[in-house]
């Protein structure tokens, strides 16, 4: 009888496969990115259902196969359901979910990102904290994460903007949401995020894309 593993994580991509089965990529703390396949999963009352979905976090108990794992069962501590009736909130969290899939590897130690991952998606269901600035924070951090990232803004910006960058920097995820910026500190610091994004992250975002449609960006 295969031995199962109990792994902590978080559904950060789900597609369709063959008629009932879901393939999942989820990013765990112990094993970095993996992809595990939930059988029978989109077969009405399955168990596996509710359990494979985006954002699911908790505890996944799988069966490891050469280049895959299997999914058993799994005990779901946060599905963000919240986030479902915010449209523009998914669409963030969707990035982010985006962004983490581009960064995380197999066979790491996925602690880092999942933590702020999760953070990340918490904070967008705080009022008081504006999406932009969420959003910025994260990335800026998953660059940090990666080691892609400058010590300082790449351009000349003001004290407050200076300040948020160095606190991103050295902040663990439990304490990256405590702030807020003006509208002009936020936009330089935007600003700055962007400029470092567009030098080390090679690749676009559909949900982003989505987003920015939306937010009458284009």
């Amino acid at each position: 009888m295969r031995e199962v593993e109990k792994l902590t994580g978080m559904v950060i991509k789900v597609s369709p496969v063959g008629e009932m089965d879901k393939r999942l990529v989820i990013l765990t703390r112990e094993r970095g990115k993996i992809t595990a396949f939930a059988r029978g999963a989109r077969r009405p009352g399955n168990p596996l259902m509710a359990v494979s979905r985006p954002f699911a976090f908790g505890q996944f108990s799988l069966y490891e196969g050469r280049d895959s794992y299997t999914l058993r069962s799994a005990e779901i501590t946060n599905y963000f359901e919240e986030l479902a009736l915010d449209v523009e909130g998914t669409c963030y969290g969707s990035y982010f979910l985006e962004l983490a899939d581009y960064y995380a590897r197999e066979n790491m130690d996925g602690t880092g990102f999942l933590k702020l991952l999760y953070q990340s998606i918490r904070a967008l269901l705080k009022p008081a904290l504006k999406n932009e600035l969420v959003q910025r924070v994260f990335e800026l951090k998953a660059m940090v994460l990666n080691g892609e990232y400058t010590e300082t803004p790449p351009r000349p910006v003001s004290d407050s903007a200076n300040y948020a960058w160095e606190y991103v920097i050295a902040s663990p995820a439990e304490h990256l949401y405590t702030f807020t910026l003006t509208e002009p500190v936020l936009e330089e610091f935007s600003h700055c995020v962007e400029i470092n994004k567009k030098r080390y992250v090679d690749r676009e975002f559909h949900s982003l894309e989505i987003l920015e449609v939306m937010m009458g960006k284009y």
